[in-house]
């Protein structure tokens, strides 16, 4: 509040307050987020003293409010250090309302980051789409169908990853936190788990309209031997759009019973090649790190080519999944939509920062509404 007069009449102003109460210098000190030592407490405002106090209080305070969902890159991590009372705040997830016991299992299968599921789903999604019939809307009984079972499948594949991954993860600083390297999940109780959820995404599959189970033991195969590539091959990322691209031979297979190579395999080849795209600026998050625990990658393999090798999967993506439209005689429209999404594909390629985490997170994601 300020006070003044004017021709001897006195008024008071009120001005807006962050607190609904004046803070106190206890409040102050054990605020979650303004924890600092107030400048105001000490007897001369303007000393020397003071002054630096006052400098390094500030930069500390901005620090404590700084919130991050991604890893955190070299640049971003020169905001945040240097101070002794400095603390990231990290958003919570809606895992920490479950229960204790069960939120371990719930951060293993990844429920919390749902972008590894849509990308089995779309393969799927596309390939049934394109088997319906001319003039004829999509099978929603099968792509309901996938839609269920694919969290589980995806929550198997992440569990018998970080079943493989656990010492690694351990040294790792993105990953250190993961159940089963912290220690949270033993490796028996991963396993379990792991047979859990394979289990119920396997009683769903059996709903499709056409049922394979080589189809399906492929799928299998492939998800539980993609944690093993990275120790053997710097092209784990191929081996990582062979798996999750899989669907695009399964939804074909859901609603034809057989399989049309002209249109199956550029689907599957550009899902493919976008596969090794966006996993590779993904995987430049981790790359100091998989240097020193000795995990191969093709973010290691490209190096400071990187760019020019995911520009040429982009056009390799783009080039087959226009092969497949053509054989698939699907109308003009789709061309434009496709020249409208490598637009925004090659401005993501263009921009990516390769040397900040933070940046390499956030491309990631975008470059998945590339196939969107």
């Amino acid at each position: 509040m300020a006070s003044f007069s004017v021709g001897g009449a006195h008024f008071s102003l009120r001005t807006p307050s962050l607190f609904p109460t004046p803070p106190t210098i206890r409040m102050l000190k054990h605020h979650p987020v303004l924890n600092c030592t107030p400048f105001f407490t000490t007897p001369s405002l303007f000393s020397p003293k003071n002054l630096s106090l006052r400098s390094s209080n500030h930069r500390a305070g901005i620090a404590c409010m700084s919130t991050t969902t991604a890893p955190v890159g070299k640049d971003d991590q020169k905001l945040i250090s240097g101070q002794p009372n400095e603390k990231v705040v990290q958003v919570s997830s809606w895992i920490d309302y479950l229960p204790k016991e069960i939120q371990p299992f719930a951060k293993l299968a990844r429920v919390d980051k749902p972008i590894g599921t849509w990308f089995l789903i779309f393969p799927f999604a596309w390939s049934a789409t394109l088997a319906a019939a001319s003039g004829s809307i999509p099978d929603f009984r099968n792509l309901a169908v996938f839609a269920c079972a694919a969290p589980f499948f995806r929550g198997a594949a992440c569990t018998i990853n970080d079943f493989f991954d656990r010492d690694f993860d351990k040294m790792v600083t993105r990953t250190k936190e993961r159940p089963m390297a912290s220690g949270a999940v033993t490796p028996f109780q991963g396993l379990c788990f792991f047979a859990f959820q394979l289990l119920l995404s396997h009683g769903i599959f059996l709903q499709l309209t056409n049922y394979s189970w080589i189809i399906e033991a492929a799928f299998i195969f492939l998800s539980c031997t993609y944690p093993l590539m990275k120790r053997v091959t710097y092209w784990v990322q191929a081996y990582l759009g062979l798996t999750i691209n899989w669907g695009a031979i399964l939804g074909w297979y859901a609603v034809k019973g057989s399989l049309q190579p002209s249109i199956v395999l550029p689907l599957f080849l550009s899902g493919c090649f976008w596969t090794i795209l966006y996993d590779t600026i993904y995987a430049h998050q981790d790359k100091e790190d998989d240097v020193k625990v000795g995990i191969k990658s093709t973010a290691l393999k490209f190096g400071e080519s990187t760019k020019e090798w995911i520009t040429g999967f982009a056009i390799a993506s783009i080039g087959t999944l226009a092969l497949t439209a053509y054989n698939a005689a699907l109308g003009r429209p789709f061309y434009v939509f496709l020249a409208a999404a490598s637009g925004q594909l090659a401005w993501q390629i263009r921009t990516v920062n390769l040397s900040s985490a933070a940046d390499c997170n956030r491309k990631y994601v975008y470059v998945f509404r590339f196939k969107v």
